[in-house]
């Protein structure tokens, strides 16, 4: 990705608003946050049912108030290790647009901390060398006392998860 498409997705990320209310959680470690209006519950762990011949980052689905969802594991979708579920493990029901149609999904998370507001003053758009992970996957940056958040670009993440599952078929 060009430094210009990156730079452009970071400043439509924040064109509404200068600042916005998110939901932080944790992966392997490293803190994340999901715009509170996609989040439409936090939930304990549920039984999962695997789909045979599905991708690794969406492996399985869950119940969801008697909908049949998926369950994404974005730290597949970042390259971490898949770990074992722990006392704090939750999952993170989201609606997002995938391809025009409003979406259910699960993500499966580390443990969930708080809903705060971050502004768009503490944002930075990723740097395009020395990231781990692929700079498309991640809308931006936002430094809060000695760490940062990593805002995720769930739509990078779901297309291209969903474009190289249509290219193996």
């Amino acid at each position: 990705m060009s430094a210009t498409a990156a730079a452009e997705r970071f400043d439509n990320h924040w064109s509404y608003a200068e600042e916005v209310e998110v939901l932080t959680f944790d992966l392997n470690g490293e803190t994340f946050a999901l715009e509170a209006v996609i989040v439409q519950e936090i939930l304990d762990l549920l039984p999962e049912t695997a789909v045979p011949g599905s991708q690794p980052f969406v492996a399985s689905v869950i119940n969801f108030r008697g909908k049949v969802i998926p369950l994404a594991d974005l730290r597949l979708a970042f390259g971490m290790e898949a770990a074992e579920a722990t006392i704090d493990s939750r999952i993170i029901v989201i609606e997002i647009d995938l391809q025009g149609e409003q979406t259910l999904v699960g993500l499966r998370t580390d443990k969930v901390n708080e809903v705060t507001t971050l502004a768009k003053t503490a944002s930075e758009a990723p740097p395009s060398v020395g990231m781990r992970w692929r700079a498309d996957y991640i809308n931006c940056l936002v430094k809060r006392g000695g760490e940062f958040i990593i805002l995720p670009n769930l739509q990078a993440i779901f297309s291209s998860r969903h474009d190289a599952a249509g290219a193996v078929n």
